[in-house]
């Protein structure tokens, strides 16, 4: 991929230095007074571990900081020079980002792609993105962090059974791109990886808990708590999309019936227009079927804001039963905030005040008094920057 000049990775060698490195993240440069303060250390100590950091060129000077009376002291930032590679593999599409160390994106690029041609072409196609994109934004490769649309053993770095992924179950994804790209890699469900993007940088940055529903061609849930995303015992937590509503509902992916997915994910908005366009129910999606001899859920959402009203219909049914299943999370959970994203969650308005209207309705209202309930501001960024903020945590904690 490249030389090992730009990817050797800098070793974290004490939890001073984790915890340092992971401020200057969070917060931004810091002189060496304030990080004292924050991590409660003595001067000496923290003057030690910025020149061990700078040493290995995982932190530089950025200037003066604000006078406090007396001599302005220089700012402490992460090395300008350090990149992570960020990558969120979704069922039809991938994304592939390169970001600084504070995981702001500097170069984004996302492609149509089928999961279900398994992990060496996926890859493959990752490692040829990503070798492209690092020429627009050359440094030090320190991490990379990958999101998959499937159940993933966040500690073994693999997918597991993955419904809608042949060939990749107990494929060994870290260790692939780990010797591809010779550095640490974070392997992690996609949802997950978005709330935590959600959680840094979009519309829930700062909160503590929340829950994040994505609606794509799958649906799933990332559930964040105490500022850390919640996986379960088997990185199984937020699998919202399996949870059956009718013991005789449609065929879903997965093999069962009557799942959530099977009601309203994007194949299951795709297979119902196709219904009302051959059913001469909706005259806009039988145009759309005669023009192109096939239906997207971005149909059902064009043809709903037009007004159609089959359409309309289609997404407010689809809200109501999310609705009821984001309710009985919230009772559970008691979130801060319920963020809905995914490409089905373009849908917007009508999609959202429908989820609102039946979160609100089943709910104690304790749990939504103060609850906003809002759409992803992040789009199809949400992905990368939680991914690359699991690739900085993993870079910044001390090697064993």
């Amino acid at each position: 991929m490249s030389t090992a000049s730009t990817t050797e990775h800098p070793m974290v060698e004490t939890r001073h230095q984790t915890q340092l490195l992971t401020l200057l993240r969070d917060e931004g440069p810091m002189s060496r007074v304030e990080l004292g303060e924050r991590l409660e250390l003595p001067r000496a100590r923290v003057g030690a571990e910025v020149a061990r950091l700078a040493e290995v060129g995982l932190v530089e000077t950025a200037g003066p900081s604000a006078s406090r009376g007396g001599r302005r002291s220089t700012l402490v930032r992460l090395a300008g020079d350090l990149r992570v590679l960020s990558v969120d593999v979704g069922a039809t599409s991938v994304g592939v980002a390169l970001t600084d160390a504070s995981c702001e994106v500097l170069v984004h690029t996302v492609e149509d792609c089928d999961v279900r041609q398994g992990p060496h072409a996926v890859l493959k196609r990752v490692t040829a993105l990503a070798e492209k994109i690092r020429e627009d934004a050359p440094g030090k490769l320190i991490a990379a962090g990958i999101g998959l649309p499937g159940p993933v053993s966040f500690a073994e770095g693999m997918a597991v059974a993955p419904p809608i992924m042949p060939g990749w179950d107990r494929f060994s994804v870290r260790d692939h791109l780990g010797g591809l790209l010779r550095c640490p890699i974070t392997v992690d469900n996609d949802v997950n990886s978005m709330a935590l993007g959600e959680r840094h940088a979009g519309v829930a940055r700062s909160i503590d808990d929340l829950v994040f529903v994505k609606i794509g061609t799958g649906i799933g849930c990332g559930i964040v708590l105490g500022g850390k995303v919640y996986r379960g015992v088997a990185g199984t937590a937020g699998d919202i999309g399996h949870i059956r509503l009718d013991d005789y509902g449609p065929t879903c992916a997965c093999g069962e019936t009557g799942c959530l997915e099977a009601y309203f994910g994007g194949a299951a908005l795709a297979r119902d227009g196709l219904t009302l366009a051959r059913s001469g129910r909706s005259t806009y999606l039988a145009d759309v079927v005669a023009a192109r001899g096939a239906i997207t859920a971005q149909d059902v959402g064009r043809a709903a804001a037009s007004g159609d009203f089959g359409a309309v219909n289609l997404i407010r049914d689809g809200g109501r039963r999310l609705g009821q299943v984001v309710a009985s999370l919230v009772s559970f959970v008691n979130p801060g905030m319920v963020v809905i994203g995914g490409g089905v969650a373009q849908l917007g308005h009508q999609l959202l005040a429908e989820i609102r209207s039946s979160v609100y309705r089943r709910s104690l209202p304790l749990a939504t008094g103060n609850l906003p309930i809002v759409l992803s501001e992040l789009g199809d960024t949400a992905g990368v920057i939680g991914a690359a903020w699991s690739a900085t945590d993993r870079a910044f904690t001390l090697s064993s």
